[in-house]
């Protein structure tokens, strides 16, 4: 094992996809009892204007056998929109049991994807403590079409995580700048984290942004020990994703990182 920071973040990828099917409340659940100080995890919208837990804004082939009967595949995925549907069709879709490709000890079980309220819900049962990373899942090319216009997207999203009672431990990510600025400026008190997947130092990088973000969240690879500094000069905390092995997470230790985002957490917290 590895020394661990008092106050590192450990976050369990859309709960711990490494281990049982991502973002559903099994993976939750799982990485809760392992002792993940955060959940993190993706949100989209349904046609009837729920907040649905999900990576994808459609049925993505490598979770998914079946939807109405027709076989999903990587070429006909993106017809099941979940925009387009109904949250009570949507969680009649099991997304649990098919063997996934890139994660070949994961456990299968049978699951749905669930709905943001719901998966707060059984959280606070299990740890009054525990913290959420929630990320809006848009793109302007989306608009209207995978998701609603952005700003209705995010006004959903925190009226969600305010009626919840956990907008002190919540924070948003998203890679859309729309999402993060619309927020920042109607909900100044709502923690936010700057996705990154290009290269780019943290000067161009923030560049894009109006304002200093809570959380600098890069691609683990992207990072080095100036950005590290850089970002703590300007008193974010950097936690990179998604870092799955002990010596990535240790080197990323010795950067100065705040924590990780992993599909592994139980390599840090099985003992």
């Amino acid at each position: 094992m590895i020394d661990i920071p008092a106050t590192f973040e450990i976050q369990g990828h859309r709960g711990c996809r490494g281990l049982l099917p991502e973002n559903t409340i099994a993976a939750f659940t799982k990485a809760l009892l392992m002792g993940v100080t955060t959940l993190e995890f993706d949100l989209v919208i349904s046609k009837d204007n729920q907040i649905v837990v999900s990576h994808d804004t459609f049925f993505n082939h490598e979770i998914t056998m079946m939807v109405d009967g027709l076989d999903v595949t990587e070429k006909n995925e993106k017809e099941f929109n979940l925009y387009e549907m109904n949250y009570a069709d949507i969680k009649e879709i099991d997304v649990g049991m098919k063997l996934h490709p890139r994660f070949n000890g994961q456990l299968n079980v049978p699951a749905i994807k669930p709905l943001l309220k719901d998966v707060i819900e059984i959280a606070e049962r299990i740890s009054s403590k525990i913290r959420y990373n929630g990320e809006i899942k848009s793109t302007p090319e989306g608009d209207s079409i995978n998701h609603p216009q952005i700003a209705r997207f995010c006004d959903m999203v925190v009226a969600q995580i305010k009626k919840s009672n956990v907008a002190d431990r919540f924070t948003v990510q998203s890679f859309d700048i729309r999402a993060l600025e619309y927020i920042h400026e109607m909900y100044p008190k709502i923690a936010l984290s700057y996705l990154v997947e290009t290269k780019g130092t943290l000067k161009k990088q923030l560049s894009k942004l109006s304002f200093t973000p809570t959380v600098y969240s890069p691609d683990y690879t992207l990072l080095s020990k100036k950005d590290v500094d850089a970002a703590h000069d300007l008193g974010m905390r950097v936690i990179p994703w998604t870092v799955n092995t002990l010596d990535e997470i240790q080197a990323l230790i010795e950067l100065g990182v705040d924590g990780v985002i992993t599909d592994y957490p139980n390599v840090l917290l099985e003992k």
